[in-house]
């Protein structure tokens, strides 16, 4: 089995046993929609209630190492634990508490990796928003692979822009939706 994909099964047996919801997102789940690229970790985003965070936090620092120095503090401050397995594989894991993080997780599917591997893995169309919202130029390369694997008038639209609208609105990066619909255009066959 994939060492990432392996990792990804153990994390997601840990946060099943102890009643949390999660999916994986990021490389892995690129990896499951888009073009198939390089990864060095796993991308995790799990629900954390407002005021949970510290119990949270130190359940996960009590199982993996710190990435780096005071990850706890970081993670309190930035919502984003930075771990490391005990092979060195990079785990970041995203603690997620607003309303379209909840609807995301919930629609996540499983996702067979490697024979037996299953994955909770985030769908294309919020791999989609969350990369778009993230915007950085990595983002948009997978943007693309994703729009090209997925085909765009396979993907729901409505359901992508009602999410990506508000956040990026919050943002204050609404030419990101537009970036995102031309390149959609772009790659549609008329």
């Amino acid at each position: 089995m994939n060492e990432l994909a392996q990792l990804a099964l153990g994390l997601q047996t840990f946060w099943e046993g102890r009643g949390w919801r999660g999916c994986v997102i990021g490389g892995l789940a690129v990896q499951a929609w888009g073009e198939p690229r390089f990864t060095l970790d796993v991308d995790l985003s799990l629900l954390v209630g407002l005021g949970d965070e510290e119990e949270f936090v130190d359940a996960w620092l009590e199982k993996f190492a710190a990435r780096i120095p005071q990850a706890r503090q970081f993670a309190l401050e930035n919502r984003v634990l930075l771990l490391r397995s005990s092979e060195g594989i990079g785990i970041d894991l995203a603690m997620g508490c607003l309303p379209y993080e909840g609807e995301a997780i919930g629609r996540a599917v499983d996702v067979e990796f490697c024979p037996g591997a299953k994955i909770k893995t985030c769908t294309a169309e919020d791999l989609l928003v969350m990369k778009c919202f993230a915007n950085r130029p990595q983002d948009w390369i997978d943007i693309r692979g994703i729009l090209i694997r997925q085909k765009p008038r396979s993907l729901d639209w409505s359901y992508i822009h009602r999410h990506l609208k508000v956040l990026l609105r919050a943002k204050e990066s609404p030419e990101l939706m537009t970036r995102l619909d031309q390149l959609r255009d772009e790659l549609s066959p008329s």
